[in-house]
């Protein structure tokens, strides 16, 4: 099948939510508004994860899988889900479904004149800490990148898949990958979406991960921003 569109799905230890994934996921498929395919990305899961994905990837023929050797983080595996797209678009949505892939058809909507659309969860449905350390987190990223972003830490987007092979990615930059396709002259977009509590697993991100490490991750943002190559050729030999 021509394929347009590649969902990417980083899994760590969520052995209790891949059965609701592959369920969600393969309905998504049935309904969704450009021929989809899903990628998981094993980091290095320490539970049944990896048996889980390999058993649906063999009786869904939409569904791949790659698999980390150790886990590397979100970044990483975000990255290898780009790197091994081969679709004109990538999206990614995490595994603990918190979002709904059926709101890719909402960002869908959008992507023809944009770059990248990413999700805003609207009423969110985390804890007070979470919130609050999260908009201060964004309030933070805001300040230092100026994307007008409020919430890229969503884990729902679509993404142009040459923009975001693009992206030079490192540890901590997925909160950063409106400003990092901005960097390319590329065009984004915030649309709502909507946002559910946790129904298994655990979370694998903690204060410092959502409000110290983001802090840190600016300072290496701007220096990358200052040493970032851009170019558009205008004319080639034929």
């Amino acid at each position: 099948m021509n394929y347009k569109f590649t969902i990417v799905v980083p899994v760590y230890n969520e052995e209790d939510n891949l059965e609701r994934v592959e369920k969600e996921l393969l309905q998504y498929t049935t309904i969704a508004s450009v021929s989809t395919k899903v990628l998981f990305v094993n980091d290095g899961s320490k539970d049944k994860s990896l048996e889980l994905i390999e058993a649906i990837c063999k009786r869904n023929h939409a569904f791949e899988f790659i698999s980390f050797e150790s886990n590397r983080g979100l970044s990483a595996a975000i990255k290898a889900g780009f790197d091994y797209t081969t679709t004109e678009l990538v999206g990614y949505i995490d595994s603990d479904l918190q979002t709904a892939p059926e709101d890719f058809n909402l960002l869908l909507q959008h992507i023809s004149d944009y770059d990248l659309v990413t999700g805003v969860r609207a009423n969110r449905k985390d804890s007070f800490v979470k919130n609050m350390s999260s908009k201060i987190a964004n309030g933070i990223r805001r300040a230092f990148t100026h994307d007008g972003m409020d919430d890229t830490g969503c884990p729902l987007k679509v993404i142009k898949t040459d923009y975001a092979k693009r992206i030079p990615m490192f540890k901590g930059l997925h909160r950063f990958l409106p400003a990092m396709v901005m960097l390319q002259n590329g065009k984004v977009i915030q649309i709502p979406v909507q946002h559910f509590p946790r129904i298994a697993g655990t979370a694998k991100f903690g204060l410092w991960n959502r409000l110290l490490g983001p802090l840190m991750d600016c300072f290496a943002y701007l220096w990358m921003k200052k040493k970032y190559i851009n170019y558009t050729v205008n004319k080639k030999s034929e």
